[in-house]
């Protein structure tokens, strides 16, 4: 007589019918967890699916929250957030606080369809009724921003401080803030410092830059650039940014460590590669120097460049300087005019100044000698020597009615 095997796919679906069968609810959402993790069994999100329906349609809150994630959260499915929400709500109105805070997170994104900050709130506020501190430092942030209620700043401080006292580094750095610049609060620097610290040592990076701020400057705490740096580098390795730039000019200059220009150029790499126009010319600036890392033009003209797309006044210039004289970059007087004029609009006296010769002779532009007067007049302003006698040069070759069109050219200029 021959047997018949089962393919595995049928063998798996008479496993899943034979295990579905009558279970309880609490057996069908433990064994949606189970399909959904991968756990015990081979991961299937569509027999998840099922489990987790079929309990969900039984009131199990647990499941009808676990179907809320499947929908909202993207990692399984398409997102559906019009599906989370009616899961989540299910959830919710039996006071399932995750649910609460989930909804509250999807009302409150102002990119999805659902948009509400009325329900963002309300649901934050049951849920932080119930204790939970994401949904606590949310109705302090509403309460801060304004958000569906009027601003108020002593509330704020209330709902960080629910947060705080239960251990949320969150909560505590967020009170630290409040004390800090004395909103909602009495201004305090020892309480500010006390939070800091507290969510510092959780490991929260934005309160070890905040602490470590407060030491440098010897604000609620004794000064302390030793301790300043050691939180400036723990929040450094976890991508914070500010720090990765003090660290870095910490290194650079020897306070609080030893110095070391390696370091330095390591930590501005990373803060310039993440974006920090200030690290970016400073690190275009060791390249060039060939200080902490290997002198190189090309890489120092790089970083200049990246750092000048972003408005940096002193990268723009030195871009112009290096199109100007073809330094590492071929000579090409109109980007060198271009720059200059960057940095220049932004009050940049050097800039202003040599923007005045270009006018005057010609480079990168047309000649204009009322706007070479104009551009010393402005740079004279600024602090620039040299262009007092370039504009006493210019002043014997224009008319009055000229001089008076550049200078109040140059008056505008400098109120804007």
């Amino acid at each position: 007589m021959m047997v018949i095997q089962d393919s595995a796919s049928e063998a798996r679906a008479r496993q899943q019918e034979a295990e579905t069968s009558g279970a309880d609810a609490d057996a069908l959402n433990q064994l949606g967890i189970k399909y959904r993790s991968g756990k015990g069994v081979p991961r299937n999100i569509r027999q998840a699916l099922e489990a987790f329906l079929q309990a969900a349609n039984q009131g199990h809150v647990g499941a009808q929250f676990n179907l809320g994630l499947i929908f909202s959260s993207g990692e399984d499915l398409p997102i559906d957030y019009a599906r989370a929400i009616a899961w989540y709500t299910k959830a919710a109105e039996q006071d399932y606080v995750r649910a609460q805070f989930n909804l509250g997170v999807i009302y409150s994104n102002s990119e999805v369809a659902q948009h509400d900050i009325a329900q963002a709130l309300l649901w934050f506020r049951k849920a932080a009724d119930q204790g939970h501190v994401g949904a606590q430092n949310c109705m302090g942030r509403m309460y801060i921003n304004g958000s569906g209620v009027a601003q108020d700043f002593a509330e704020a401080a209330a709902w960080f401080e629910k947060a705080a006292q239960q251990g949320d580094p969150a909560g505590q750095n967020n009170l630290g803030m409040l004390y800090g610049n004395g909103k909602g609060i009495a201004q305090n620097d020892k309480l500010a410092a006390h939070w800091y610290r507290k969510a510092a040592t959780q490991s929260y990076a934005i309160a070890q830059f905040n602490l470590a701020l407060l030491l440098e400057q010897g604000k609620g705490t004794e000064k302390d650039l030793v301790e300043a740096a050691l939180w400036y580098e723990k929040a450094a390795e976890q991508g914070n940014i500010r720090s990765q730039c003090r660290i870095a000019a910490m290194y650079e200059s020897g306070q609080g460590v030893t110095q070391d220009f390696v370091q330095a150029a390591k930590w501005y790499q990373r803060a310039a590669e993440h974006g920090n126009g200030k690290a970016q010319y400073t690190l275009a600036l060791m390249y060039d120097e060939g200080r902490g890392v290997t002198a190189d033009g090309s890489a120092a003209l790089a970083w200049y460049r990246k750092a000048a797309e972003q408005g940096q006044v002193d990268a723009q210039f030195v871009l112009g300087l290096r199109h100007d004289c073809g330094q590492d970059t071929a000579q090409d007087q109109q980007q060198a005019f271009a720059w200059y004029r960057k940095a220049a609009l932004q009050h940049h006296a050097r800039a202003q100044f040599n923007l005045g010769l270009m006018y005057e002779f010609g480079h990168g532009t047309a000649a204009d000698m009322v706007e070479a007067y104009r551009w010393y007049t402005l740079a004279e302003a600024n602090g620039e020597t040299k262009a007092a006698a370039q504009k006493a040069y210019l002043e014997e070759k224009l008319s009055t009615e000229q001089k008076q069109l550049a200078q109040a050219s140059a008056r505008a200029a400098d109120k804007g």
